[in-house]
């Protein structure tokens, strides 16, 4: 064996190292490459060396010369062609018409917003895609974010968003926020700490003697605000925070104390570098009665920056995304604030220090004083919508154009979006997107609509579309990360720093799994109630509990599996059936003697299972309304194969569709060949349903246009 590689290592060192003047003719004692090929057949074993020299009279005569062989041309360069161009036939309806339904308001105002950040220089950099620059330091990109912020309040987009009452202010505000969220993520939570969580604190908690105060240098920013809520020990269980306020009677003030570590308040937006005022949440003390969580205005920097005493800030760091947005650490020492700078709508301390409040009992007191925020994890929502919306056009566009491999010889190569497999990644994403987008404008419209009665049934909804629009945003992020390869990875091409921008929505305003266990026990609490009191449902869409049970046919035909009616039953019979087994575990733990509090956490499959059929029901519902007042024609053709691919896809994706037996192992079978059809069906109208989509082409990235021009020698810059 050392012989074998000795000889092998020399015998590749004279083919690897020719002479510098080597004859090139064929002969093999002059050509270095017979050393390889000599040492090759000297070990050959010999027995099949003399097999190959006895077997030489008995080989086949060799083959006649082949004929001359036309040469090879060389493959035409590859083209760029605009979609537009190519998508045959013209689309079937007008884009304008499915945008004005999935955007579902202030269509011009969000235009407006747009060509604002196109025009300026301040947004666009000289580029044409406007797009903020992620090279550029945690620091850097903090200062952009305020630049591009004071821009936007000398154009006046900021007017009325605090000092204007009622619901059109908040769906305006809604409506700029979903735009801006789309050039920068950082933006549009700088922006929605400032007006809606300190703005919206001092707006719905505190009274007129706040509101004359703050309200107006909030709006002009004369005052920057931010929002010391979330603790390091605390964040979703808002009640365990451990900060405390103690009213001092002899002063009339409230000493807000950091007690410990754990009590800091963490991932304060705003509170690192910009905000001067807060808003702290602490368990306000009277005479040594904790009386709950309260909130509380206190100054933590003056007009020149400088913190004020008695308060410790400290950066959070590098984050996987929103490095524009300054988040922080605040400790507070015993520091003072006076009597009148508790928020006091729900509750209040009068001068002689008496505790006052009009709703006596400490959770309700507790429900209402939180109601207010629920405006942010309507904002996170709908902005995930509008997220996914930005992935597809461009994930999609870019199929539209870029091919890959040929399925006939000579053929030309075939468009991604051509392909079975691609369709079926994007187009169920896409039609997810779209049916969710009227789920989004239904979450807006009953909380810019609320009143007292509806709080509950607004908090069950807002967390059940906050967790599965987000839940939806990054699988649709990743998915079109993944459909557009290697150039997915491209930050100018947005796709991929989306994904790490919006991964907080999971757990901000909420973590997602949480408020899927709150939906769940209010789903519970309606069942329990309907069963104690003999009355039916009403509300929350479980109207059809009070229905006879729906039967799903043996046999699903295509025509069956895109009615309207089949998929109503077997959504609403997958909640009706979940919600009997959940209330029927939960029973179960306890009548084993578990406490109801420990029963809920047992039955959490069933909880998490229950809360997904209640939102799916509900999406598809609100969709299948809007589908119905449309009148007869090419945009209410396309609108059912998206309410079809929706409820379809749903029911090959969540396992108790088979777990329970809502469909049988043949009817599922059937599901899954529809669904391929229903891509095939989608397809010629993918391009016109992303262009509904309403976004500009500056917000897309090169890799939804002309990407090879991008990509030529010619645009390379002195950046990169």
């Amino acid at each position: 064996t050392p012989c074998f590689f000795s000889l092998l290592y020399l015998s590749l060192s004279l083919s690897l190292s020719p002479p510098p003047f080597a004859d090139p003719s064929p002969n093999i004692s002059q050509n270095p490459n017979n050393g390889l090929v000599l040492l090759v057949l000297f070990l050959l074993p010999r027995r099949r060396r003399r097999g190959s020299r006895r077997s030489a009279s008995h080989r086949p005569p060799s083959p006649p010369p082949p004929a001359a062989v036309a040469e090879l041309e060389p493959a035409p360069c590859v083209a760029y062609t605009a979609p537009e161009l190519s998508e045959k036939p013209a689309p079937s309806f007008a884009p304008a018409e499915l945008r004005r339904i999935l955007d579902g308001h202030d269509v011009e105002l969000r235009d407006r917003i747009f060509r604002l950040m196109e025009e300026s220089p301040i947004f666009r950099r000289g580029r044409v895609f406007a797009a903020p620059d992620y090279n550029q330091t945690k620091e850097q990109q903090r200062e952009a974010t305020m630049r591009r912020i004071w821009h936007l309040k000398s154009r006046g987009v900021f007017d009325g968003w605090l000092t204007d009452f009622g619901a059109d202010a908040e769906r305006r505000i809604l409506a700029s926020l979903e735009c801006l969220a789309i050039y920068d993520h950082s933006l549009s939570v700088k922006l929605g700490v400032h007006f809606c969580l300190w703005g919206g604190a001092i707006k719905f908690f505190g009274t007129k003697r706040h509101h004359d105060k703050w309200l107006k240098d909030t709006e002009n920013y004369v005052v920057k605000g931010c929002f010391a809520m979330t603790e390091l020990g605390h964040g979703s269980n808002v009640r365990g925070i451990e900060t405390v306020a103690t009213y001092d009677t002899n002063t009339g003030e409230f000493i807000i104390n950091t007690p410990c570590e754990s009590a800091q308040k963490y991932w304060i937006g705003g509170a690192a570098n910009h905000a001067t005022h807060t808003v702290i949440f602490a368990q306000l003390l009277m005479n040594g009665t904790s009386q709950g969580v309260h909130a509380f205005i206190a100054q933590i920097r003056d007009a020149d920056g400088n913190i004020c005493p008695n308060i410790h800030i400290a950066d959070c760091g590098h984050k996987i995304g929103l490095n524009g947005v300054d988040n922080g650490r605040i400790w507070f020492d015993n520091i003072r604030v006076p009597r009148e700078n508790l928020l006091n709508s729900v509750a209040d301390v009068l001068e002689d220090g008496r505790y006052v409040s009009s709703i006596k009992d400490p959770d309700q007191r507790f429900a209402a004083f939180l109601a207010p925020l629920t405006f942010g994890r309507v904002n996170i929502a709908t902005t995930a919508v509008y997220i996914s919306k930005v992935g597809l056009a461009i994930a999609v566009r870019y199929g539209l154009t870029r091919r890959a491999f040929s399925i006939s010889p000579n053929g030309p190569e075939v468009l991604l979006l051509d392909y079975p497999s691609h369709q079926r990644r994007l187009l169920p994403l896409l039609a997810k997107t779209c049916v969710m987008s009227c789920a989004a404008n239904y979450l807006k419209r009953i909380y810019l609509q609320r009143t007292p009665e509806a709080n509950k049934a607004i908090h069950i909804y807002s967390s059940a579309l906050k967790a599965t629009l987000t839940w939806q945003n990054m699988i649709t992020l990743q998915e079109c990360r993944e459909a557009c390869g290697g150039q997915g990875l491209k930050t100018e091409n947005r796709v991929g720093i989306l994904k790490g921008e919006f991964d907080v929505q999971l757990t901000f305003e909420g973590d997602n799994n949480i408020l899927m266990q709150q939906v769940s026990k209010g789903l519970l609490a309606e069942y329990l109630a309907v069963q104690k009191r003999r009355r039916p449902f009403k509300g929350l869409g479980l109207e059809h509990m009070n229905e006879t049970c729906p039967v799903v046919p043996d046999n699903l035909t295509s025509c069956t599996l895109r009615s309207s009616k089949f998929q109503t039953n077997i959504f609403c019979l997958r909640e009706r059936d979940l919600l009997k087994r959940y209330a029927d575990e939960v029973s179960h733990y306890q009548a084993q003697g578990e406490s109801k509090e420990k029963a809920l956490l047992l039955s959490y499959q069933l909880a998490e299972e229950l809360a997904r059929a209640f939102t799916e029901r509900t999406i598809f519902q609100i969709f299948l309304e809007a589908e119905m007042s449309l009148p007869p024609g090419p945009l209410k053709d396309v609108s059912g194969l998206l309410r079809s691919m929706y409820a379809l896809v749903r029911m090959e994706e969540d396992p108790p569709f088979l777990r329970y037996g809502y469909l049988s192992l043949s009817n599922a079978a059937a599901v899954r060949k529809e669904v391929m059809t229903l891509c095939s069906d989608l397809r010629p109208h993918a391009l016109s349903i992303v262009s509904s989509f309403g976004i500009p082409d500056a917000f897309l990235g090169p890799i939804a246009f002309d990407w090879i021009a991008a990509n030529a020698r010619s645009s390379v810059s002195s950046d990169y």
